[in-house]
């Protein structure tokens, strides 16, 4: 595969990476079981056991057992054919897809403080009216 069908692969792959990953970790569907996770994160007897639950929580932690399972699925590798590619794709993956859930918490925040910002202003005209 040649380096720029290899740097395509890379920005389109840390796409689902990411999706996952975000939603796993913070969309609503996934509420519940990020709960008790969060609870075994904290209250686990044993380090290994609050580290394991904590993993599902955090969407950096998450997306590299995400690229991993993505990384088995498609055998993606980056520069090299050998194991090297393998960890350098993975480290690449995950570090694109965490750029694209950092811009897109970025879009949400800034869509919610303008959403807020216009109730705030349409609760201030209607009291103006009165």
């Amino acid at each position: 595969m040649s380096i720029q069908l290899q740097i395509i692969w890379l920005f389109i792959l840390s796409i689902p990476i990411a999706c996952v990953a975000w939603t796993v970790t913070h969309e609503e569907i996934f509420a519940e079981p990020r709960a008790w996770c969060k609870k075994h994160s904290l209250q686990g007897k044993t380090l290994l056991k609050r580290k394991f639950f904590y993993l599902f929580t955090c969407e950096y932690c998450f997306s590299f057992y995400v690229t991993a399972l993505f990384l088995l699925i498609t055998k993606y590798h980056l520069l090299f054919q050998d194991w090297r590619g393998y960890l350098i794709a993975g480290l690449s993956l995950i570090w694109i897809a965490n750029i694209y859930m950092s811009l897109f918490f970025l879009i949400r925040t800034d869509l919610k403080n303008d959403g807020l910002d216009s109730k705030i202003k349409e609760a201030e005209i209607k009291k103006s009216k009165m």
